[in-house]
């Protein structure tokens, strides 16, 4: 008898169907030789700090760090779990082979590992991996199962992550919480929950301490159209209006015109990230409600798998776009000229190199029936964006115009669409969501004529420079993908997101936990960090466990273990000594949780600290001397200061 184990019922009884496993079991199906089982996600995880030792189950500083040998799994503690994990492991028992058709990912490969290994596996073990649910896609699935061997690299990865996780997350928890909280709350700490936590803090506290400050820009109207100086900003009012002196009596000449015609490539496919960002920007869905929605819309056959972070397409792929086109009944305006010619294949779509386990996430050709509103939206996006990518580019001519009035310059500049190309797809975004989404309005400019001169009405303007806007789950998204570094430019993300912070399938679920930990709230679409959030991270002196950039490193490596490069031995030794290292650190550091928010305040804005009690003695007041801030009754004993140079 063949065991195959899928993620969810939903999926097993798709997989039956398929294989003729046709009557209905308590927990399987069964029949052509099959019985098909299924887990609920998650039926096994690591055990908890007081299954390895009775000494663990007391949280106390002497205790720590907590480090086993080694790690042990258990199947978790819920009835309707521990009966179905039963079933499947007395199938097991009597199986002459086992296939994995646990969800294609790393998180997958682990869940259904676990259980495999609980139950006590001892036959042959094949994967099933495929990356839709079709019928189509399912039989050549089964056509092409490969031996579980081939995919022990990922299963190491996804266990080294797991491994991690525990690691920092129990001991550095139990740390923080005894050392500075008083019994008072938790403070949760995690391997990627904390450093994506910083991130917010970090960007909050600097819009709180951005001290605006004023400019002015020197622009005038000639035909209707707004020209800026070339000269920028001017720091003074005075320098600015000497400048305005000088063109206010003279007048306006066209000193040179160019246009330079150029091509815009259709927004590239979507992975998991750039489709909850989409959805955010335009939806204002949560990543998680978005990460939801394509699960279930993956789950409906309708379209590919979801949890991937790549924008490209195997090339074995091409030949089946005519028939996923074809399949896409509601855009045949749109689908229609594309099937008349032979369709276009580019790098830009389709790139082995760029492909690992999955490709881009992209209809499957199936018709959506009975969708939700959400569903619908988020179906759309995909459906168009794939489209999209098979129409001309975008042609578009951009035209620069040159002007001086006697010897300062100004310049402005418009773009034309000479040919729509793939944009006919989408429908124009509003002037208020360009502005929401910080695009500039197309100009369109008229025609000058070198050398044509006249009247203009130049203008001083002051203007004040504004501080960073708060993350959104849009922006949060992007900088967790590429470790901090908010970058627009589609080729330099991709060579980031091999240090980001997270997996695509696991961000949302972060975002989440940091809602649910209260330590960020959302005011309309932006994330906000509560007080609680904002002190966790100022207490929090090791870089280690709040760096994005350093955490980063961290999944790099994992991502090396999937490849072979990298020992997952090494890894956890790492990781071992990290906890040792911190551990020690924080036991050996004496200043209570007020100095260290107070230290971590003085250093994000000194003069802010001033005239405040000090938060070591409770006596005096926080000074600023001639090298350094600290308080007033240093003379006396106290030993706050902080060594923060003055300025000159």
């Amino acid at each position: 008898m063949i065991v195959c184990i899928a993620e969810k019922p939903s999926v097993g009884r798709d997989i039956a169907e398929i294989l003729g496993a046709r009557t209905r079991k308590d927990g399987y199906m069964e029949g052509n030789g099959y019985q098909v089982t299924w887990t609920f996600g998650h039926l096994c995880g690591l055990l908890e700090p007081a299954e390895y030792t009775p000494d663990w189950k007391i949280w106390a500083l002497s205790r720590l760090p907590m480090i086993p040998k080694p790690f042990g799994i258990k199947v978790v503690e819920n009835e309707g779990i521990q009966k179905q994990f039963r079933i499947i492991e007395k199938l097991i028992s009597g199986a002459d082979e086992v296939i994995n058709c646990g969800d294609a990912g790393q998180e997958g490969e682990l869940i259904q590992r676990w259980v495999m290994q609980k139950a006590s596996c001892k036959c042959p073990v094949k994967r099933l991996w495929i990356s839709s649910l079709t019928e189509e896609a399912i039989r050549e699935g089964f056509s092409k199962l490969k031996d579980q061997s081939e995919y022990q690299r990922l299963y190491e990865a996804g266990l080294s992550r797991a491994i991690g996780d525990w690691l920092l997350g129990m001991n550095a928890t139990r740390l923080y919480t005894l050392k500075y909280a008083q019994n008072r709350q938790v403070l949760s700490i995690g391997r990627v929950q904390t450093p994506t936590l910083a991130l917010i803090v970090n960007r909050q506290l600097k819009i709180e301490n951005f001290k605006p400050e004023a400019y002015w820009e020197l622009k005038t109207i000639y035909r209707e159209t707004s020209f800026s100086a070339t000269a920028g900003r001017f720091s003074s009012v005075e320098e600015g209006q000497n400048f305005l002196k000088k063109v206010e009596n003279a007048p306006f000449e066209v000193t040179d015109i160019t246009t330079k015609k150029g091509i815009e490539n259709a927004p590239r496919l979507f992975d998991l990230t750039s489709l909850q960002v989409e959805c955010n920007k335009k939806f204002g869905y949560s990543a998680d409600d978005t990460l939801k929605t394509i699960q279930s819309l993956y789950e409906k056959k309708i379209t590919t798998y979801p949890r991937v972070d790549t924008t490209y397409l195997s090339d074995d792929m091409y030949p089946k776009i005519p028939d996923i086109l074809r399949g896409l009944k509601d855009y045949e305006l749109l689908t229609q000229p594309l099937l008349a010619a032979k369709l276009p294949k580019t790098k830009k779509v389709f790139d082995n190199s760029k492909v690992t386990d999955h490709h881009a996430i992209i209809p499957t050709g199936v018709q959506p029936a009975n969708l939700s509103a959400e569903e619908k939206n988020v179906y759309d996006l995909v459906a168009r964006r794939f489209i999209a990518n098979f129409y001309p580019e975008c042609k578009v001519a951009t035209t620069t115009v040159s002007g001086k009035v006697e010897d300062v310059e100004f310049k402005t500049s418009g773009k034309q669409i000479l040919g729509e190309g793939w944009r006919v797809v989408f429908a124009r975004p509003t002037a208020e969501e360009k502005e929401e989404n910080g695009e500039e309005e197309e100009k369109t400019l008229p025609l000058f004529t070198k050398g044509e001169s006249g009247p203009h009405e130049p203008s001083l303007t002051e203007k004040w420079t504004t501080p960073p806007k708060p993350f959104t789950e849009a922006t949060l998204l992007r900088a967790m993908e590429t470790a901090g570094k908010l970058v627009e430019n589609d080729e330099l993300r991709d060579a980031l997101k091999e240090n980001g912070i997270g997996r695509p399938s696991t961000r949302a679920a972060i975002i989440e936990t940091l809602f649910k930990r209260n330590y960020i709230r959302k005011e309309r679409k932006n994330l906000i960090a509560t007080e609680t959030g904002v002190e966790l991270i100022q207490i929090i002196q090791e870089e280690l466990i709040k760096s994005a950039e350093l955490t980063g490193q961290w999944e790099r490596k994992l991502r090396l273990i999937e490849k072979g490069e990298y020992k997952a031995s090494d890894f956890l030794d790492e990781l071992k000594e990290m906890i040792i290292r911190i551990d020690l650190n924080v036991k050996s550091d004496n200043r209570t949780k007020a100095q260290l928010i107070a230290e971590s305040r003085l250093a994000e804005n000194p003069d802010m600290m001033i005239g405040t009690t000090c938060p070591v003695c409770g006596k005096g007041r926080i000074i600023k001397g001639k090298t350094a801030y600290g308080c007033s009754e240093w003379k006396n004993g106290c030993t706050f200061r902080k060594t923060i140079v003055v300025a000159p």
